[in-house]
Order: structure tokens, then sequence, then C-alpha cells
């Protein structure tokens, strides 16, 4: 399925508008996923027929791959990324208010490069409108995940009230919160990775946890957090010393970035954050370093340009314990979980590895 996608979905994708494209594909799964017979059919052509149980977070997946944030934002399609056989799916980004998001065109697509290029800026129905969604939705049988974000009206020193308020209103439907300081498309936003406005949010997300977890006599959300590509050393250093003082359950690396590999093509020359193949290393080295200063402590979820096989592997051998797409699907079409997971399976194998855990930073022993 995944080269009958190469050969006709994707060039007539390419004649389209980057965000109508993505538009009209969402609303095809979503269709399909609401009934029963084409679900299963989803399932019968695209679900992977290797299992790779992994565990972190206290939560359970049948493999390690996942949604990445940005490709469901309004929460319109959960029951289609389990049809298509993902092991769990991240919705949002979600801001406490309702924004439009970045003028139009804010999305664009190089096809040779299989990269993308966004500045979409978090433009979403907001965290009461997707509560009402997840409620009609009822319980999903793979983790769904929220993209916390910061509400471009907000300023920058309330903006842990505005993570908190919607992580309490998504709480009871989520399985698991990221929170993102590292969307380049929001102004000001990147400069909450930093000192005390992440240790205010960091604090107060988790006493809104805290919270709603005794109002529910339920245990308390895994949080992650969200980091940028671009950081140095240093400053990624920081932010890893400051979530492990606070208790941060994992990082997400990475976000997208503000770097380009050229400025030749147009698409490059666009404002926003560029993600898909050009991404792909900056993302690996940034896990690798991530999993030797925690020495391995700090569960990663790896994100950023995996078109295949052999870029999850990459990533996990680097030290990620999970891996999230969304380019990846834009340019190689829902068979790509299929082919990722026997594509790891015959990788594990051939390593002498029997479990995903045992591949979790090898590269770096």
């Amino acid at each position: 399925m995944g080269r009958l996608f190469r050969w006709f979905s994707r060039p007539l994708l390419a004649l389209q508008d980057s965000e109508k494209a993505h538009s009209r594909s969402l609303l095809l799964l979503r269709l399909a996923s609401s009934n029963p017979l084409f679900r299963g059919m989803l399932r019968l052509i695209y679900k992977p027929k290797k299992q790779l149980q992994t565990s972190c977070f206290g939560l359970q997946f049948s493999h390690p791959f996942g949604l990445a944030a940005g490709m469901d934002k309004r929460a319109e399609a959960l029951r289609g990324w389990e049809s298509v056989g993902l092991a769990f799916a991240e919705i949002g980004g979600v801001t406490m208010l309702e924004q439009e998001g970045n003028p139009k065109p804010r999305m664009f697509r190089h096809g040779r490069d299989r990269a993308l290029v966004n500045r979409m800026g978090f433009n979403n129905p907001g965290s009461e409108k997707i509560v009402q969604r997840l409620h009609k939705a009822g319980s999903q049988s793979i983790p769904i995940w929220a993209n916390l974000g910061k509400s471009k009206r907000t300023p920058l020193d309330e903006a842990k009230d505005d993570y908190a308020t919607s992580l309490t209103r998504l709480w009871p439907f989520i399985d698991l919160f990221v929170i993102n300081v590292s969307s380049p498309n929001t102004p000001g936003l990147r400069e909450l990775q930093h000192g005390d406005h992440l240790k205010g949010i960091l604090t107060e997300c988790q006493q809104a946890n805290r919270l709603c977890s005794e109002q529910n006599n339920a245990s308390e959300k895994p949080l992650l957090i969200k980091v940028a590509p671009d950081l140095t050393t240093e400053e990624l250093n920081s932010i890893l010393d400051m979530a492990m003082s606070c208790g941060i359950d994992g990082i997400v690396a990475t976000n997208t970035t503000l770097q380009r590999p050229n400025e030749i093509h147009k698409v490059y020359n666009e404002q926003g954050g560029c993600s898909g193949v050009p991404l792909r290393q900056q993302s690996t080295e940034m896990i690798r370093h991530i999993y030797a200063y925690t020495n391995g402590t700090l569960p990663i979820v790896g994100v950023g340009g995996i078109m295949n096989a052999d870029d999850a592997y990459e990533k996990i051998t680097a030290g990620a314990t999970l891996i999230q797409a969304y380019a990846g699907f834009v340019f190689e079409g829902p068979g790509l979980t299929k082919a990722i997971v026997h594509g790891l399976h015959k990788r594990m194998k051939a390593s002498g590895f029997s479990s995903i855990s045992e591949a979790i930073g090898s590269a770096n022993k």
C-alpha cells in the first residue's frame, strides 16, 4: 500500500494546497473510521502483524510508533489512528483560548526533499471545545496524548496559567500531556524553555495534575516537555537539569527547526519550522545527547524525519523509547506504520535483541 500511495496518491496531493490536502486526508480518515465495517478494512490493510510490546510512562503500547502532534490538531480522527495501526496518538497543539493561527498560506511542501515548512501558529478551537469532542468520541483503544501550547493572546508571565487551565480541562480524557514550549510559530514561545518561565509552567502543571488526580481518585498523568532542536548544548542541559529536578516524566525531541538545508528552493525561504528529512540527523543527535547526559534515566520520545524503519531504528538505538511521525505520513501515507513496525522487528532480530528495551540507546554503548 505504501508503493501505491507513492505512485498515485502522493502526486495528486502534491497538486493541492498543503493545508487543504491535509484537511481532506484527515476528513477521509475520520469518515472511514466512523463506520465499523470500514474500520475493520483499515485494520486489515494497515495494522502491523508483528507485536513489539513496549512499556513507558506507566502505559502499555503494542509497539513504539505513534502519531506526532500537528496532524490531528482538533481531535477529529481519534478512531482512525488506531485503525491504521498506530500505538498512540498525540492531538493538538491545544491552547486555552480558541485561535485561528497565522494567516494563510502557512504550510508548504518540498516533495523531492520530503520536507515541510509550516507556520500554523497553534490554530485550534481551544481546550473547552476539544473537551466536547473528546467526550463525544468516548474511550479509545490506544493511549491519547495532548500537546499543550500557549495562547497567542496570553502574556508570557501568565503562560503557566494558560497551560495549567488546558491541562485541567483535558485531564479526564487524556493519558499523557506534552508541554510544548518550543514551537517557533508563536511569538516569544521559545523563551519559555528557559529559567523561571519554564520552572513556573512545570510547577503549575504539576500542581494541576496532582489536584485532578486527587479529585478523580486516580493516578497522576505523565508530563513531558517538547524541546526545540535549535538549542545550544548549554541550553539543553539546563532544561534537562530542571526537568529532572522537577520530576518531569520525559522529553520529546524534537520540535521543528528554524534551520534550512539550503536557501535555493522557495519553500525554504518561507518563515516557520522545518520538519521531515532535513530534521532527521539534527533530532537524532539531540536524542543521543539527552540519553548520554541523563544516563538513560529520562525517557525520550524521538520525532523528526522518520520516513522508514531505518530512520525509526536509528532514533531508538540513539536513545528513544518511543517514536513519532508527522511528515512521514504526509509523504509515505498510512502504510508507514506497518512498514516501520515490521522493519523494526527484522532489525531487532538481526541485532540479537529480544525486546525494544534492549535496543534503546544501544548505539551509545
